[in-house]
């Protein structure tokens, strides 16, 4: 079938390109947002995609093209992708640099993370660690 260029809902299991944008957080905050997100079921849409580093420094959210031109969150970058897409729902969405992989793969969670619920649990998680190391 021939593209006419313009988007609608994807068929279940088709390929699709997304712009996304790519936040970056340390690993111990990260992982303590993926767990704050998954537990408030009542927010939208849950977690996306998280990929991981192959030293596991940092870990990286998958959000909506455009997020970056807003985000400033202290302790964590926002990447433009500046239109290179990745392609999920196919082999193509394995990540291509080195050893990077996923901690939550594209085809078992939503589409991308909600930067307000992304922001919000970032915030909490870096409360939870600063109470945590504030113990010892």
């Amino acid at each position: 079938m021939e593209s006419t260029g313009t988007s609608t809902a994807s068929e279940p299991g088709a390929a699709q390109d997304l712009g996304l944008d790519l936040v970056t957080v340390p690993a111990r905050q990260g992982l303590e947002a993926v767990d704050i997100i998954r537990r408030a079921a009542s927010q939208a849409g849950g977690v996306g995609p998280v990929l991981h580093d192959g030293s596991g420094d940092t870990l990286g959210f998958l959000v909506p093209s455009g997020t970056a031109d807003a985000w400033d969150l202290p302790g964590s970058a926002c990447t433009q992708t500046n239109g290179r897409g990745m392609r999920f729902g196919d082999a193509a969405a394995e990540p291509a640099a080195g050893a990077t992989g996923w901690l939550l793969p594209p085809e078992a969670v939503g589409p991308v993370t909600d930067p307000d619920v992304l922001r919000a649990a970032l915030g909490e998680a870096a409360r939870l660690i600063e109470a945590a190391d504030n113990c010892r």
